[in-house]
């Protein structure tokens, strides 16, 4: 809010850059502030030089021969700091002398190469001169004479192609002076769109970065109306919290209850299940034995015929005999003891509906958000107290926010740039109109060169086409002749132009090599803000200059790389700049002494909960009187011992197979129809009654009912008191919470209710400090301008272009050197001579 101010006033007094606006995600919570307004900078600080990038490449490569040092940080803080020329004798400090050999040894590339090239100047004129009376001397090859040589041929060859090569380097070198000449204008016309990109992004800036600080405002409202929300449902939200933390005890002791009523009915209809499944197989079981019984007495009164006393017989007769103790039944449920008295006192348990009961304790317990908030009203009635507490919060962080010169101080600023604007763009024809001056002085120097090439190249094309070995040097063509003067005005116009090439090529290559050297490489690995950053560099009484330019307090540690650093990860110009030292945000944003009031009103909050019953003695009691019901006293083993044997102790059908087959042993005659006919009764018991007290529903549906019943009953039965004690245990225990220590969580979960009231307004202040360091007034407009006039403007199209027209401009005007030599050498067999030998193979003299 107050930051406003702060962000206007320091808009331009610091330069960073930032890249891309960050996203806000809002915390973890039920409050979401939405997103904070940003618009989208067209600017791109980036420039892309094409095909000519190439040369701008090699360029930087033999800079790199030239000067191959790193960037001098601490001779340039120590000359920076060193003060030269007050007295007299400040050049012959032993300091100052020391700092002036490194300086020398640090530029010892750039020395070298330019006393070279002060030689070229120096010496090509006066070479020239003498060069020029020799030959008026008729010396130096100034006589029309040559003499005929066996290898005239072959030297005139090497002479022409030396040349040639020559001037094909000396033209790529003007193309490269040329190519970066008209570099450099079409940027400089293309740079118009670039500026008002950059003053459109300042626009942006300035109109932007209020409406960012407006909506921060605004976002105060939705945590008054959260915290206003929530303060009017105190009874339902503070009793659901309190009912969820007592019902971590509460629930499973009321679940354990409602298991146990849900046994205890499961109990009954397995007592009852039991008891008819017994009297179903009892009723079977009973009729089969009476069967067998009878079976069992005929087959003896057969036996004791006098037919078995015979020899023959008497034995098959004895093994027959001695089996009939298998023809009885194996599973006696009529042993089985009875569950009556277990199922009567289980029925008088049931009298008293346990489930309803529970369900009461259940409902009683669902109650407890009506209970608080029945006992809250008073918080309620404290609510428009809070509401103007609140309103008071945004009343005065919009009152301190409008009182704020803000939109003087905007006006201030969009004057100041507006007049920017028009001053760039008045003197931008200006600017364009030198450059055009420029690019013509540039284009004469390479059209120096150019007339240079052209008469070396027409003297090669013409000496070349018109020379005629058969004729003899006095009687030479005039086209060859012609090419020879062609080679001579070449040679005059090199002697001409050459120191002038070379004094503009050593002018621009100290300047704009150093310009690379010590500004932009140093630039792009900030190295050059280090040197910036140099304490008491800038001002001697002044440790970080910026903080003493932005604070008037140079002790803060307020460095240009940090601020540079910060703005290129688009932090806000809030933290880039440590505003911090100059406005507090924390200060205004601290809320504590409003939130304690509302603490105080919430801290107040009394609830009694013992209205609560969660299950009544009567209940309590019927759970005793189940867990002493006797169902653990039944005998499980008798019953599913029973349960597991066959109906008969031997298979009957087999028995009666066996039977028969012994029955054939016998003599025939009325023994062996008896047997047999007793071998069929007994087939007929198995199929009549054995097999469906094996299969039959009825029979198999009592068997299943009864085993199940019996282990229902078994596992219920197991430890029935200490389950029935652990379940009244676990209900009292949770009504003794409810009762006793019920305040104690009521406490608690007030205490939290309260943390969340103010944590909203916790999470409204940090996201408003986030905002304000990472989203408001990103500094990208301001880096972008810094980045265009350094990076783009000095370095990539002035310092590129013109090291490259003097890369270009220097290596022809040195290979013109050798070009001179040939060209004297070669216009010899191309001009017309007024007197000649033959076959002289003396040395020929100049």
């Amino acid at each position: 809010m107050a930051v406003e101010l702060c962000l206007l006033l320091l808009l331009f007094c610091g330069s960073t850059i930032s890249e891309v606006q960050p996203i806000y995600k809002p915390p973890p919570g039920t409050l979401d502030f939405g997103f904070v307004p940003a618009k989208t900078y067209d600017t791109g600080a980036y420039h892309e030089p094409g095909a000519i990038g190439i040369l701008f490449k090699i360029v930087h490569a033999f800079l790199y021969l030239v000067q191959p040092n790193t960037f001098p940080q601490d001779l340039i803080r120590k000359l920076a700091q060193q003060q030269f020329g007050n007295t007299q004798g400040d050049y012959q400090k032993p300091e100052n002398v020391v700092l002036t050999l490194q300086a020398i040894y640090y530029e010892i590339g750039f020395i070298v190469s330019a006393a070279l090239g002060l030689l070229f100047i120096l010496l090509l004129p006066l070479v020239g001169l003498c060069f020029c009376m020799c030959r008026c001397c008729d010396n130096c090859g100034g006589e029309m004479h040559q003499r005929q040589k066996k290898n005239a041929d072959c030297q005139r060859s090497c002479f022409a192609t030396f040349l040639f090569v020559a001037s094909l380097i000396i033209s790529v070198g003007v193309l490269c002076a040329y190519a970066a000449n008209q570099h450099l204008t079409n940027q400089v016309r293309g740079a118009k769109k670039l500026v008002n990109s950059n003053f459109k992004d300042l626009k942006i800036f300035l109109n932007d970065t209020p409406a960012q600080i407006d909506y921060l405002v605004s976002q105060y409202n939705t945590t008054k109306d959260k915290a206003l929300s929530d303060l009017n449902n105190v009874g339902p939200v503070l009793g659901t919290r309190v009912q969820e933390q007592l019902g971590k005890e509460v629930r499973p002791a009321l679940d354990a209850a409602l298991t146990m009523a849900g046994a205890i009915r499961e109990t009954k209809e397995a007592l009852e299940n039991v008891s008819v499944s017994v009297e179903v197989l009892q009723e079977g079981t009973e009729r089969l034995h009476a069967n067998l019984t009878d079976v069992k007495m005929h087959l003896s009164n057969t036996l004791n015929d006098s037919a078995c006393n015979a020899a023959q017989a008497a034995s098959t007769c004895n093994i027959i005999r001695n089996s009939l103790g298998q023809l009885t039944i194996n599973a006696n449920f009529s042993g089985l003891p009875g569950v009556s008295s277990q199922l009567a006192k289980v029925n008088d348990v049931l009298k008293i509906d346990l489930s309803s009961l529970v369900q009461k304790g259940y409902a009683a317990f669902n109650d407890t958000p009506d209970l608080v908030v029945n006992q809250t009203k008073n918080i309620l009635s404290a609510v428009p107290y809070i509401k103007s507490v609140l309103e008071s919060i945004g009343s005065n962080i919009t009152t301190f926010t409008r009182a704020l010169p803000v939109q003087k101080i905007l006006a201030d600023l969009m004057v100041y740039l507006t007049q920017s604007e028009t001053y760039v763009q008045d003197y931008f024809p200006i600017v364009e109109q030198y450059d055009f001056y420029r690019w013509l002085g540039c284009l004469i120097l390479c059209c120096m060169l150019v007339l240079i090439l052209v008469f070396y190249y027409l003297g090669l094309l013409c000496g070349t086409c018109g020379y005629d070995k058969h004729a003899s040097p006095t009687t030479r063509g005039c086209i060859s002749n012609t090419g020879g003067n062609f080679l001579m005005a070449g040679v005059g116009f090199s002697f001409l132009f050459s120191w002038v090439l070379m004094i503009v090529v050593v002018l621009t290559f100290v300047t704009g090599g150093n310009v690379e050297k010590l500004v932009c490489e140093p630039f792009e690995d900030k190295n050059l803000f280090k040197v910036l950053d140099t304490p008491y560099l800038l001002n001697k009484h002044w440790k970080n200059y910026l903080a003493g330019i932005i604070f008037k307090n140079p002790n803060v540690n307020l460095t240009f790389e940090k601020v540079y650093s910060d703005c290129k990860e688009n932090k806000g110009i809030y933290t880039s700049l440590h505003l911090e030292h100059l406005f507090n945000i924390n200060e205004l944003l601290n809320i504590s002494m409003y939130t304690e009031d509302v603490a105080l009103k919430i801290e107040h909050i009394q609830i009694n909960l013992s209205k609560i019953i969660l299950l009544d003695e009567i209940g309590k009691e019927n759970l005793l009187n189940f867990s002493s019901s006797g169902i653990d006293g039944i005998d499980f083993s008798a019953y599913l011992t029973e349960i597991n044997k066959s109906v008969t102790k031997v298979d009957l059908l087999s028995f009666a197979n066996d039977l028969e087959a012994r029955a054939d042993q016998l003599p025939k005659g009325a023994l062996e129809n008896a047997l047999k006919g007793h071998a069929n009764n007994i087939r007929m018991i198995h199929n009549q009654q054995v097999v469906p007290l094996e299969q039959a529903m009825k029979y198999v549906k009592a068997r299943s009912t009864l085993n199940q019943s019996i282990r229902l009953l078994k596992r219920t039965s197991s430890e029935l008191m200490v389950k029935v004690k652990n379940v009244i245990s676990a209900v009292n225990a949770a009504q003794n919470l409810i009762n006793n220590n019920a305040s104690q969580v009521i406490v608690q979960e007030t205490k939290k209710y309260m943390d969340t009231i103010i944590g909203y307004f916790e999470q409204y202040t940090e996201w408003v400090k986030e905002s304000i360091s990472m989203e408001v007034a990103a500094c990208k407009p301001i880096a972008n301008v810094i980045d265009t006039a350094v990076d783009i403007f000095l370095c990539s199209y002035i310092a590129d272009s013109v090291n490259t027209f003097w890369f270009g401009l220097g290596g022809s005007s040195m290979f013109l050197i050798p070009a001179i030599i040939f060209a004297v050498k070669l216009s010899k067999y191309y001009r017309r001579m007024d007197t000649e030998d033959v076959y002289d193979d003396s040395v020929e003299q100049w």
